[in-house]
């Protein structure tokens, strides 16, 4: 069994820090679990580029308000408490922040754990390792 808390978690090198995000990585590829598991921050007033290529994502809004735009069509679907995107096709899209959002994000394949994006708003399929 494997037990964390978010607070531990923040301490560690399991909080990541971009520039309009962080995120406690509470459940990682060395876990063995088939997908990983963060609580993620996004910055108020912040709009973050993302087209994950190499995972497919899942992402529940716990608070804060904000909005997600598929860059493919255009289409605003706005972020509240007790909403969920899934973004099963690898979707390019625009994550704005109206306020702080705190997300719960699941991600397959799994992270490592220190991925960042990178210039496209993509994760890597293979990054450096939390090891515990």
């Amino acid at each position: 069994m494997i037990v964390r808390t978010l607070q531990e978690a923040e301490k560690t090198d399991r909080r990541v820090v971009s520039d309009n995000w962080e995120s406690a990585r509470l459940l990682l590829k060395g876990d063995n679990m088939g997908f990983s598991f963060h609580i993620t921050t996004i910055y108020a007033g912040t709009e973050t580029a993302i087209w994950y290529q190499n995972h497919l994502e899942s992402v529940y809004c716990m608070e804060g308000e904000g909005e997600v735009e598929t860059v493919d069509d255009g289409k605003i679907h706005p972020i509240k408490p007790g909403t969920i995107y899934i973004l099963n096709k690898h979707d390019k899209h625009l994550l704005r922040a109206k306020t702080q959002l705190k997300l719960v994000c699941v991600f397959n394949p799994p992270l490592h754990g220190k991925e960042i994006h990178d210039e496209n708003g993509v994760y890597p399929l293979e990054a450096e390792e939390i090891i515990d």
